[in-house]
């Protein structure tokens, strides 16, 4: 896989993935990178817990599915290139108030130019929104989506090929609820490693309804419905695995359950890359094996399961939280003061919601997750979603909320002296 490396001022050409010969120009991974470097002591003002120990080297990573999808493509990349759009400086806002040093959007639609990602960065992060402090990521990694590449098979059984349920995942154009990585560290493309290609068929022991998919589909049908990424993030002398994915919403389903099926298995995958037992695992360059043992990583990323409640299939996701290679840092809603409950949903504030579906207390769901390795102490966690009267409430308040239905996500780390 060859990586487009690009400075402030000019671009240079990249060779484009295989999709069984050719593939679209949408389909090319970029990496950029600018030669100014921004350390995390710039964040200092981003709001830490109350006795919060800030001696040492320490990262910040959140995920934060931003909902930022558009019907058409190019829609995005048009409506980021001025800095003036409601809901992407509501996002930002979202973003600054939380000032992660690494910061993954789910939701997010790929271009092949980083349009899009170069313009939410510029004209919204790097401005001030609202009086907050403006953000500058050096660097910033994005790559090709399933999404929206046609499948040429019926994949819903609806008795027509084509459309969005029939896509290798499911979106009306290529690159459609992708995902782009922001970061203040130096990104190492040369170890990037994506599993965008990967056959479900080729996981042993999967749930691929083999009884829906038959032998021809199943030759083509990927694994992941967007991605996964392995992006190493280079901290001083250290390296951070950022493990990045937006598993597939297990609901719009049939009988046969093939997106809850799918949703697990992605999970599981994730959890097979990380335990040693991803040996059958291969990347789109072909290198098979899963990440190195010993190795810092945190996991992040919108994987639409809920360990207790939803429609996904609770397995893959406790099995995951329950690996004692990570630490699950059950980030959650602060309590306000004399505000024991969030009213919004009528639940406690001190759970560990991320989302909000607009289906009352039922709605309220643990979907988004930053979980770092055990190696990787955490001195802090948090979901940002200020209750109402609280300062930001109108960021996240309201049918449909100004920025997302889903909550920014983010964890404390030491990465050690």
């Amino acid at each position: 896989m060859h990586y487009l490396i690009r400075t402030a001022m000019a671009a240079a050409a990249v060779a484009a993935l295989a999709l069984g010969g050719a593939v679209p120009a949408q389909a090319r991974p970029v990496t950029e990178v600018r030669t100014s470097i921004v350390h995390p002591d710039s964040a200092a003002t981003a709001p830490y817990p109350e006795g919060f120990d800030t001696v040492g080297p320490r990262l910040r990573v959140a995920t934060f599915n931003a909902s930022l999808n558009r019907p058409a493509p190019g829609q995005l990349a048009r409506d980021l290139g001025t800095p003036v759009d409601p809901h992407a400086r509501a996002v930002a806002e979202i973003v600054q108030r939380n000032a992660p040093d690494v910061l993954l959007l789910n939701e997010f639609d790929h271009d092949a130019e980083g349009a899009a990602a170069e313009g939410f960065r510029d004209n919204y992060l790097a401005r001030s929104q609202r009086g907050q402090a403006p953000i500058d990521y050096p660097y910033m990694y994005l790559a090709p989506s399933n999404t929206g590449i046609p499948s040429g098979a019926d994949l819903d059984g609806d008795g027509v090929v084509g459309g969005p349920a029939d896509a290798l995942g499911y979106g009306d154009f290529e690159g459609q609820y992708g995902m782009v990585l922001y970061s203040k560290y130096p990104i190492d493309t040369a170890n990037v490693r994506t599993f965008q290609k990967f056959l479900w068929k080729d996981m042993p022991g999967s749930r691929l309804p083999t009884r829906h998919y038959d032998e021809l589909v199943r030759g083509v049908l990927r694994l992941p419905s967007k991605s996964m990424w392995d992006v190493p993030v280079r901290v001083g002398g250290q390296t951070v695995h950022v493990i990045a994915a937006h598993p597939t919403p297990p609901v719009f389903d049939g009988p046969e359950k093939r997106n809850q099926a799918r949703n697990h298995d992605e999970i599981r995958m994730i959890n097979d890359y990380l335990r040693g037992a991803g040996d059958y695992i291969y990347d789109d360059a072909g290198n098979r094996g899963p990440l190195a043992p010993g190795s810092n990583f945190v996991v992040l990323g919108d994987l639409n399961a809920d360990p207790r409640s939803g429609e996904s299939s609770p397995e893959a996701i406790r099995a995951l939280l329950g690996n004692p290679l990570l630490v699950d840092p059950l980030p959650a809603v602060p309590q306000a003061a004399g505000d024991p409950m969030r009213g919004l949903a009528g639940i406690t504030r001190n759970v560990t919601g991320t989302a909000d579906f607009g289906q009352g207390s039922a709605g309220v769901l643990r979907v988004d997750y930053v979980l770092p390795s055990a190696t990787l102490p955490v001195r802090g966690s948090g979901v940002y979603w200020p209750a109402a009267g609280q300062d930001g409430a109108d960021l996240v308040s309201g049918w449909p909320p100004a920025s997302s239905d889903h909550r920014l996500v983010w964890v404390e780390v030491s990465l050690g002296n």
